[in-house]
């Protein structure tokens, strides 16, 4: 499946039916008086937030979506009927926003949250309903009113617990496919990975969902390499895991890239609780390992973490790490079943 995380659509609702002009004649029935109904409404365009999405490819193949138009209303009191409403189907994460790509009109972060985009146009009125006693044979009917047209952009940010940061081939795949059943593609080369990728992973009976985006490079910010397009998709994290080389020869400057990165990305990114790990501690000896991470802990100023994801070497203290940095409200509890006790 295609990963598309941006794209335009042009939307309108449905525009109301038109009031009837009709007058009552039947045989041996004197003057029956007006019976044009009304027009019904035009059909409202909807988001919706579900679930078994995580990418707005279904929007590549179809931008347009226009709403039915009501019914105009007919004679014998009959109203028309309502035009169909249109309902777009989207991941959770997903932001809408106005033709500006600025305004937020809504932001669906739960499944079933919904939002009216455009509302459908009302129906006129027949000329049963102008009837009075001072003019009993009224011969006007209102237009229905017209629907909303409007262009919007859809911008996917996919809800993830912990999100992973980190120069090209530190080794962000290769952890997540080690403590996740998610298989992204690894290889021995740079931005091997060109879209994010989800991963469930578990530890002390409880899971959280891992997203690994693609490796940021210096002046990323400026549009270098895949620049800092896929950011938006750890904004919602809990906590940042920022995995760094530790067989660069330049471990501490690695470290400030990808900071200074943040930084010039802006908003509460470059703040949220980072864990700091030192990876493919495999291919180091012992005093390389030493000299790395000390000067990496100079470098961030905190607590430093070992880890290689390869040998599956501090796998499982990095997740209780990141475990115990998650929100409580956002972890997803698998208590072990209870023991049914015999009854005779």
């Amino acid at each position: 499946m295609k990963f598309l995380d941006l794209c335009k659509v042009y939307i309108r609702s449905g525009a109301g039916g038109g009031g009837c002009v009709s007058f009552r004649r039947e045989k041996y029935i004197e003057y029956g008086g007006p019976d044009g109904g009304d027009g019904g409404k035009g059909g409202t365009v909807w988001a919706e937030a579900v679930e078994g999405l995580n990418t707005l490819i279904d929007f590549r193949y179809q931008q347009h979506f226009f709403a039915k138009n009501g019914i105009p209303g007919m004679g014998r009191q009959r109203t028309g009927a309502d035009g169909d409403e249109i309902v777009l189907r989207v991941p959770v994460g997903t932001e809408i926003l106005d033709e500006d790509q600025e305004t937020v009109i809504c932001d669906l972060t739960e499944v079933g949250q919904r939002v009216r985009l455009a509302k459908g146009g009302n129906g006129g009125f027949g000329n049963l309903h102008f009837k009075s006693a001072t003019n009993q044979a009224p011969r006007r009917a209102n237009p229905g009113q017209d629907g909303v047209e409007r262009t919007l952009w859809l911008r996917l940010k996919l809800i993830a617990d912990v999100g992973l940061l980190g120069l090209p081939n530190a080794g962000k795949s290769t952890f997540l496919a080690a403590t996740s059943n998610a298989r992204p593609k690894i290889a021995d080369y740079p931005f091997t990975t060109l879209h994010p990728n989800l991963g469930v992973v578990g530890v002390d009976n409880t899971e959280f969902v891992v997203a690994d985006i693609p490796g940021l490079i210096e002046g990323a910010s400026e549009g270098r390499g895949l620049g800092d397009l896929f950011l938006g998709h750890v904004e919602r994290c809990s906590v940042l895991l920022h995995l760094v080389d530790g067989t660069s020869e330049t471990v501490a400057e690695d470290y400030k890239t990808i900071i200074t990165e943040l930084e010039k990305y802006g908003g509460a990114l470059a703040d949220k609780p980072r864990v700091t790990v030192l990876n493919k501690i495999d291919a180091l000896d012992d005093d390389e390992r030493n000299e790395a991470k000390i000067a990496l802990q100079e470098a961030c100023g905190g607590v430093v973490m070992l880890m290689s994801g390869v040998a599956k070497i501090g796998t499982v203290d990095v997740l209780r790490a990141l475990r115990s940095q998650i929100d409580t409200d956002r972890l997803r509890q698998n208590p072990a079943p209870e023991e049914e006790t015999w009854r005779p």
